[in-house]
């Protein structure tokens, strides 16, 4: 009677065995799912630095150009308003 007993034990020992190695696949399974998701989401975020690092430097060269443009306004203002104020002092003003 041991044979029938130690041979249900083996089975028992063989299904526990398979039973930890099934759950093991699944948590590889599930960990590889997760490093693609996080795969794919480092990527997008990546992409998402070079889209931002291309807009900062579009509005970078903006602002400069927006700057050399507020410089020259204020120097033909300031030309013209010395005109006029030789114009008036010309005319008695």
């Amino acid at each position: 009677m041991s044979e029938p007993s130690g041979l249900q034990a083996s089975f028992a020992r063989l299904e526990a065995a398979l039973a930890r190695l099934e759950e093991a696949a699944e948590h590889r399974a599930e960990l590889s799912t997760g490093t693609s998701a996080l795969e794919e989401q480092l990527q997008r975020l990546d992409e998402d630095r070079s889209r931002l690092a291309q807009e900062l430097d579009h509005a970078e060269e903006r602002s400069a150009r927006i700057e050399d443009t507020n410089r020259e306004v204020s120097r033909r203002l300031v030309a013209a308003m010395e005109s006029i104020r030789t114009v008036l002092e010309r005319h008695g003003g």
